[in-house]
C-alpha cells in the first residue's frame, strides 16, 4: 500500500482563505472570478482539499495545479512524509513562499536545494527537518541510476550550497540533518536568524552561533553531543527566551553531565529566559537540596522556594522547562508554570504537547506512561489527552512505537468509564485515526489494538459515517493465511455486529465486497482444523444476520458451498448447540428465499436429519421469528416429501405438541403458523393412513 501525506497550504500570511469558508464557498469563487486586491484566489477544488484536513494521495500532476500564483497563489506550505520529490517543489518555485516546512521528505535530493533559492527573495520560515538526501545530489547525473539502488556512493554530499540572498530569513529548522553537512560555512550568509533548530547535528565548534547573539531567541540542540565549550558559546546568546539542549536517554552513551554551575551560568547569563528544556540529562545531585530541607506545604513555583537550586535566582517562574526522563521532574517545588516529565499526568501530558512533531522517540514513552495512568488510576484530564494522542497517531502514522503505544493508550481513554465526557465529534476523530493505523500499518500488536479501540463503540452507529471503510479494513484483517487468532476473533466480532441491525443497502453493499466469501473461507479453515471456537460461532453468527431478508446475500451463500460447509459443520459439532442455532438461523433466511428453495431439499441435505432436535430447538424461540419460520418449513417439507422416513421421527421426538405451541404464540408470524397448522395435518393424516394398513401375521 502506498504512503499516504498529509498537505497543509496556505493563501495568506495572517488570514489563511480570504473569501472562502469552512462552511461554503463565495458566488464570485464558483464562478471563478479574479480576486480583489490584496486577495489570494483559491478556486473550491482545491480548498476541499485543504479544509477536509485529511490525508490523500496525490497524483503526478498535483502539484502543477500549484504552479501559476496569478490562479493559486501560496504564502504557506506544510508538507510531511516521503512522497513529496523534487519535482513538486520545482513545480510551484514561482510562488512567492513565506513559510516552508518540509519535515521527513526523504525524496528530495540536492536539486530541491536549487529550487529553494526561488523563494530567497520572499521566504521567512523554512524547516528542512528529517529531510536527510536535500544535500546529496549523484555523482554522474543521468548516467547511474540503476547503480544507485545497489550502491548508494553514486549520491555525494553537496557542501558549495550556502543560503547566500535569503535575507528576510528568520526561522530555520535542520533538525536530523545528515553528517557531513557544513552547517558553520551554510548558515554564514544570514544575518538576523531569530530561531534556529540544530537537532540531532554534531559540531564541535559551535563559536559560529555568535554571530546572531543580539538576534536569536530561540535556539534547539536536542541530541548534540555537548561540552563545555558548547555552554560557554551558549550563554554569550543574551537574546535567548528559548533554549533546548535536551537529549534522548536511549540513543547513546553521553559524556556531559549537566552540573549546579552550568545551570547557573545560564539563570545568570540568559536573563531573558522564558522556556529552557534539559529532558533526558543525566543531573548531578548536588543542583537539587535534599528532601529534608524542602520547605513543607502547598506546592510552589515561586523561584525563592524552587527545590532546584540555580533556579531560585530567576527573577521570574519559566513558561515551561523539560525535565523529562530527569531526576528533577520528582522534586516537589519547581519554578515553571508548565513542566514536562513523568511524575504525573500534567507532566505527561506536557510531554506529549512538547515533542510529538519532531521527536517521535521521546513521544512515544511519553504516551507508554499515559497508557499506564488511563489503565491503572483514572485521566484527570481526558479530552486533553485524547486529542495528544490523536494528534501523535496523525503525525507518525509509519512510526510503529507511537502506533502501538497510541492505540493503546486509545483503548482506555475511549471505554465506558470515559464515554459520557466525549463528545460524537470526539469519538469520530478517534476513529477516523484508528482506522488510519489499521491502513497504515500491518502490524499485528497495532492491528490488535485498533480493533479493541473499536469495540468501545457503538456498533454499527458511531461507525456507519465510515462503514464501507471500516468494512473493508475488517475483511482484509480476516485474511486467514495472515493474521493470529486473537485479532481474527475480534475482527469476526466487528463484521458482525457491523451487519446487524442495518438497512438492507448495507448488508448488500458489503455482500458485495466480499463478506459473505471471507466468512465461508474462515469457517471452512476452521473445518480443516477441526476447532469449533468463537471465530466459528461469530462467522456463522455474521452469516445469519447479512443474509436477513438480503437475497442477494443468501445466493452467495449457495452459490460459495456454503450448503457444503453447513452439512460439514452439522456432522463435524453434532453436539455445539449455540453454533447450530446460528447455522439454522442463516438457513431460516435462505429458505425465506422462494427461488432458493429447491437448492435445500437436496438428498444430501435431508439424508443429514438422523435427528430433528436441531430444527425442533428453534420452535419455542420466539425471540427469532426467522428461525422458527425456517424450522416449520424444513419440519414441513421433511414430512410431506418423505412421510414414512420423517413422520414417525417427527412423533417420536415430540414434535407434534412444539408446533401446537408455537401455534399459539402471539410473537410467531402468521404464515409460520399456517405451515405448522398444515405440518400437522399431515402427520394426523399419515397416522391414519397407517393404522388402516394390514398387518403382518
Amino acid at each position: 500500500m502506498r504512503r499516504r501525506q498529509r498537505l497543509l497550504l496556505g493563501c495568506s500570511e495572517k488570514e489563511g482563505f480570504r473569501g472562502q469558508s469552512r462552511a461554503g464557498t463565495r458566488k464570485e469563487d464558483e464562478g471563478h472570478c479574479a480576486p480583489p486586491p490584496n486577495q489570494a484566489f483559491f478556486p473550491p477544488r482545491y480548498v476541499e482539499l485543504v479544509n477536509a484536513a485529511c490525508n490523500f494521495e496525490p497524483h503526478d500532476s498535483f502539484f502543477s495545479l500549484f504552479s501559476d500564483p496569478r490562479s493559486t497563489r501560496l504564502t504557506r506550505i506544510h508538507l510531511r512524509e516521503d512522497l513529496v520529490q523534487d519535482q513538486d517543489l520545482e513545480a510551484i518555485r514561482k510562488q512567492d513562499l513565506v513559510e516552508l516546512y518540509l519535515t521527513n521528505c526523504e525524496k528530495l535530493s540536492a536539486k530541491s536545494l536549487q529550487t529553494l533559492r526561488s523563494f530567497s527573495h520572499t521566504l521567512v520560515s523554512l524547516s528542512l527537518f528529517g529531510c536527510a538526501n536535500i544535500f546529496y545530489e549523484e555523482e554522474n547525473p543521468g548516467g547511474c541510476e540503476d547503480e544507485c539502488l545497489v550502491n548508494p556512493t553514486c549520491q555525494v554530499l553537496v557542501k558549495d550550497f550556502t543560503f547566500e540572498g535569503f535575507s528576510r530569513l528568520r526561522f530555520l529548522n535542520l533538525g536530523r540533518m545528515i553528517d557531513g553537512v557544513p552547517v558553520e560555512s551554510l548558515l554564514r550568509p544570514l544575518n538576523s536568524l531569530a530561531t534556529l533548530d540544530l537537532s540531532g547535528i554534531q559540531t564541535s565548534d559551535a563559536a559560529f552561533l555568535t554571530q546572531w547573539k543580539d538576534s536569536l531567541v530561540s535556539l534547539v540542540l536536542y541530541n548534540m553531543d555537548l561540552s563545555d565549550d558548547h555552554i560557554r558559546v551558549i550563554v554569550q546568546l543574551h537574546k535567548l527566551r528559548h533554549l533546548d539542549i535536551s537529549r534522548d536517554r536511549l540513543s547513546s552513551y553521553y559524556k556531559f553531565k549537566l552540573t549546579r554551575k552550568v545551570l547557573s551560568l545560564f539563570v545568570q547569563k540568559l536573563g531573558n529566559l522564558m522556556s529552557l528544556d534539559i529532558s533526558g540529562h543525566m543531573i548531578l545531585e548536588n543542583c537539587s537540596i535534599s528532601k529534608m530541607d524542602e520547605e513543607a506545604g502547598q506546592t510552589s513555583i515561586e523561584p525563592s522556594k524552587s527545590s532546584i537550586m540555580p533556579f531560585r535566582a530567576l527573577k521570574r517562574p519559566l513558561q515551561f522547562l523539560g525535565l523529562f526522563e530527569t531526576s528533577l521532574c520528582r522534586l516537589t517545588h519547581i519554578p515553571a508554570y508548565k513542566v514536562s516529565g513523568d511524575k504525573n499526568e500534567e507532566q505527561v501530558l506536557n510531554a506529549i504537547e512538547a515533542y510529538t512533531e519532531h521527536r517521535p522517540e521521546i513521544t512515544s514513552r511519553a504516551i507508554n506512561l499515559l497508557f499506564d495512568i488511563a489503565r491503572i488510576e483514572r485521566c484527570s484530564q481526558l479530552l486533553r489527552a485524547l486529542k495528544l494522542v490523536i494528534t501523535a497517531l496523525k503525525c507518525h502514522k509509519y512510526d510503529k512505537n507511537i502506533q502501538v503505544t497510541g492505540s493503546a493508550a486509545l483503548f482506555y481513554l475511549t471505554n465506558s468509564e470515559y464515554r459520557s465526557e466525549q463528545s460524537v465529534k470526539l469519538r469520530r476523530q478517534v476513529i477516523q485515526v484508528v482506522l488510519n493505523g489499521m491502513e497504515s500499518y500491518q502490524e499485528v500488536t497495532v492491528q490488535r489494538n485498533c480493533c479493541l479501540t473499536l469495540c468501545n463503540f457503538s456498533i454499527p452507529e458511531e461507525l456507519e459515517f465510515q462503514y464501507r471503510r471500516v468494512n473493508e479494513l475488517l475483511l482484509s484483517i480476516l485474511n486467514p493465511t495472515r493474521q493470529d487468532e486473537s485479532i481474527q476473533r475480534i475482527a469476526v466480532h466487528l463484521c458482525n455486529a457491523l451487519v446487524c441491525q442495518v438497512d438492507n443497502d448495507h448488508k448488500e453493499a458489503v455482500g458485495k465486497m466480499g463478506f459473505v466469501v471471507t466468512m465461508l473461507k474462515l469457517i471452512q479453515k476452521k473445518l480443516l482444523d477441526k476447532i469449533c471456537d468463537q471465530v466459528m460461532e461469530f462467522s456463522w453468527s455474521a452469516l445469519w444476520n447479512i443474509t436477513d431478508e438480503t437475497p442477494d446475500n443468501c445466493e452467495m451463500f449457495l452459490n460459495f458451498n456454503g450448503m457444503k460447509l453447513f452439512l460439514d459443520c452439522l456432522k463435524e459439532f453434532p453436539e455445539k448447540q449455540e453454533l447450530h442455532r446460528n447455522m439454522l438461523g442463516l438457513l431460516g433466511n435462505v429458505a425465506e428465499v422462494k427461488e432458493l428453495r429447491p437448492q435445500l431439499m437436496t438428498s444430501q441435505f435431508i439424508s443429514v436429519f438422523r435427528s430433528f432436535e436441531p430444527i425442533l430447538r428453534l420452535l419455542p424461540q420466539g425471540i427469532s421469528p426467522v428461525s422458527q419460520h425456517w424450522a416449520t418449513w424444513a419440519l414441513y417439507n421433511l414430512v410431506s416429501v418423505y412421510p414414512d422416513k420423517y413422520c414417525p421421527l417427527l412423533i417420536k421426538e415430540g414434535g407434534m405438541p412444539l408446533l401446537r405451541d408455537m401455534i399459539k404464540m402471539a410473537t410467531a408470524r402468521q404464515e409460520t403458523k399456517e405451515m405448522a397448522r398444515d405440518a400437522r395435518r399431515f402427520e394426523k393424516h399419515w397416522l391414519r393412513l397407517t393404522r388402516n394398513l394390514p398387518q403382518a401375521l
